[in-house]
């Protein structure tokens, strides 16, 4: 077994059981994305809350796993030739995850880039775009006068979410029947722009109604019900 107590991480956040994957994050919609991911594959791993509250993002701690200060991150002690290794930044840990179980990745090469190419989409698009919508509606640039920053992240709100809408007509998930991490990179930031954003008025949301179709049936996945609690908060 992998001893883990030379990672300055674990000063913080003692592993309980360090054989296990350590997960470092919070329930936002990046966080919840690999707390999802574990449950879907049924691999056992240790939560520890990063509370942003407190500041825990940018303690000496945190950023010896995650250097850019943005959770998730993950320490696995059953690391490539069995050494531990630690990884920040959701996509490379989604790609990983599924490489580690065999799980959530379509095996055929073509379809495996296409998979790709949507958490790609995620990652490039609708999680920067909607960050920035939820910054002109819920937080500090609720207050700038100037209305055409926040309608720009409305427009491309929308825009992506088209985008996906026909994608997904007549098909059961973002990679046709085969649910993947696509989806799981894509939906939780879609439920962070309806739920916690409320900005589902803005951008027309019900109009998307393949989108809210797949949503609806992502949120229906016991899986996904326990991860987005993961880690679970006072």
């Amino acid at each position: 077994m992998s001893n883990l107590s030379s990672y300055a991480v674990t000063e913080k956040w003692p592993a309980q059981h360090p054989g296990q994957l350590q997960l470092y994050s919070l329930p936002t919609p990046n966080g919840v994305k690999v707390s999802i991911m574990l449950e879907e594959i049924d691999l056992s791993y240790e939560p520890h809350l990063v509370d942003f509250g407190e500041g825990d993002q940018h303690t000496p701690e945190f950023l010896s796993v995650s250097p850019n200060n943005k959770i998730p991150a993950i320490l696995d002690p059953n690391g490539p030739h069995g050494q531990p290794l630690a990884l920040f930044e959701t996509g490379a840990i989604l790609l990983y995850l599924a490489e580690k179980s065999g799980k959530l990745m379509p095996h055929d090469p073509a379809e495996r880039y296409q998979c790709l190419q949507w958490l790609m989409f995620q990652i490039g698009g609708i999680g920067p775009m909607f960050g920035q919508l939820g910054y002109f509606v819920k937080f500090d640039g609720k207050d700038v006068e100037d209305e055409r920053p926040r309608q720009r992240y409305i427009d491309e709100t929308a825009r992506l979410l088209g985008v996906l809408d026909k994608h997904l007509k007549g098909k059961d998930w973002i990679m046709g029947g085969q649910y993947s991490i696509a989806d799981i990179a894509v939906f939780p930031w879609i439920r962070g722009m309806l739920e916690f954003y409320e900005a589902g008025p803005l951008v027309d949301f019900e109009q998307f109604t393949q989108v809210r179709r797949v949503y609806d049936a992502f949120l229906a996945r016991p899986a996904v019900q326990r991860g987005l609690a993961i880690p679970a908060q006072d």
